[in-house]
């Protein structure tokens, strides 16, 4: 199910002045104690059959991968005039633009104060449009993971450390916040809720009652490393599975030359170009590197004659715009791309800058070529469960010996402070008898 578009101005959010961007940019890169400000979200690389093995080899947790807007939601505060200290929210996009939610319409507590805030803090999720049975529908933003709580980097921790985390310091007290002030959530421009991890082997539970319950588009599944810290910029332990229709590419569209109709009457030039017409489109990656600036062409894009309408019916500028694609699997043999769709308009990316990069675009087509199914993943999901209970038990073995070598070492210490005091008790009754002595001494002395 895809998820209808949203922007960021959805949310009641601004894009800030750049010179207010650059200053929060700056902030950011020295909270997570990077070198560079550029957007510092993670990203994932597709799943390939080898990967199958990789989930058998180490402990990963799986959630369903939200189609909504990937953002970093910061959270901060500002001084406004007269010198008042307010919380402030901002949505970070991929483009590293900065969007201010107005003021005094989002709160996220701390565990401490309900009516305290967060500061330095940064976190990731997806912000997506949620549809219910009733008719109803509303914004929420899901969080996945934390770069940063509370003026703390915590992307050198393991991602179940991040996790728990999320959950102690910024959803139970979003959660109590909700239970006492249940009109105030209400009417904030999304709802935060905590992405559901589930162990790596619950893909047939996942395919069959979660995606199909999902009141919000879904486009595969995602598997996150446990141990792993965070990663800006991609991540090899953050794999993300698509079924084939939604194994996409971000490409630049380009597009040719408008179709030429002969016209007698036209003296001049005999002809005309139709500019209501499909015109030749292509295709480009991004290939900037060091050695290789700039884009290339890489396939044309096919379009029904509908799309092409849909398309010219949104009254937008084309050219030059990311398009989603994915390649048509109902011909193996032919290379034909076709755009994803959202509601029969072809999907742009105006969320993002570039074109994918050929590296990613390799690992995409990798993903295409050596495909992983749905069925793949379920008849492998026995394997993955074995390994990661004998794993489990490992640990479980060596907590309790563990455990057992402190209990001894507990007791002998102990032992030994007991054999001290009863040492100390004997000597301490010696020297009473050595002074009970002494003063029968003196007394004979004395006669």
């Amino acid at each position: 199910m895809a998820s209808a578009p949203i922007s960021l101005q959805d949310v009641g959010a601004k894009h800030i002045p750049h010179q207010d961007e650059k200053f929060h940019r700056e902030t950011v890169c020295d909270l997570l104690h990077r070198r560079n400000t550029t957007f510092p979200g993670a990203q994932p690389v597709s799943f390939a059959r080898h990967h199958l093995l990789e989930l058998q080899k180490t402990d990963y947790f799986m959630c369903e991968k939200t189609d909504g807007i990937r953002c970093l939601l910061y959270l901060t505060e500002l001084t406004v005039e007269g010198g008042e200290v307010i919380e402030a929210q901002f949505l970070i996009d991929r483009k590293n633009d900065y969007y201010y939610v107005e003021r005094e319409r989002l709160h996220l507590p701390t565990p401490q104060d309900i009516a305290g805030h967060h500061v330095g803090t940064l976190v990731d999720g997806e912000l997506v449009r949620q549809r219910f049975p009733n008719g109803t529908q509303r914004l929420a933003y899901l969080i996945f993971d934390l770069l940063a709580i509370d003026n703390e980097d915590v992307t050198p921790k393991p991602f179940d450390k991040r996790l728990a985390r999320i959950e102690t310091l910024i959803y139970r007290p979003m959660r109590e916040f909700a239970k006492r002030y249940p009109q105030d959530v209400d009417a904030q421009p999304f709802q935060i809720e905590m992405k559901k991890m589930e162990f790596p082997y619950g893909m047939e539970m996942m395919f069959r009652d979660r995606i199909p319950n999902l009141p919000h588009g879904n486009d595969g599944l995602i598997f996150t490393c446990k141990g792993t810290k965070y990663v800006a910029g991609t991540d090899q332990h953050i794999l993300k599975w698509k079924p084939p229709v939604e194994n996409t590419i971000d490409f630049r569209l380009l597009l040719g030359e408008f179709p030429w109709v002969e016209d007698p009457d036209d003296e001049v030039d005999g002809g005309f170009q139709d500019w209501d017409a499909m015109p030749e489109m292509e295709l480009h990656v991004n290939h900037g590197d060091k050695k290789d600036e700039g884009y290339k062409y890489f396939a044309p894009l096919t379009l029904t004659v509908a799309e092409w309408e849909a398309l010219k019916g949104l009254n937008q500028l084309i050219d030059g715009r990311i398009i989603e694609c994915y390649r048509d699997p109902t011909d193996a043999t032919a290379d034909v791309w076709r755009p994803k769709l959202d509601d029969g308009v072809p999907r742009f990316r105006d969320d993002k800058t570039d074109a994918n990069h050929i590296k990613t675009v390799n690992s995409v087509l990798e993903s295409i070529q050596d495909a992983v199914t749905e069925e793949d993943l379920i008849a492998q999901a026995g394997a993955i469960r074995a390994e990661f209970k004998k794993r489990q038990k490992a640990r479980e073995e060596e907590a309790r010996r563990v455990e057992e070598m402190e209990r001894r070492k507990r007791a002998e210490r102990e032992r030994q402070q007991a054999q001290q005091q009863a040492q100390r008790s004997q000597g301490d009754v010696k020297t009473e008898e050595v002074k009970e002595e002494e003063e029968d001494d003196g007394s004979r002395y004395e006669d």
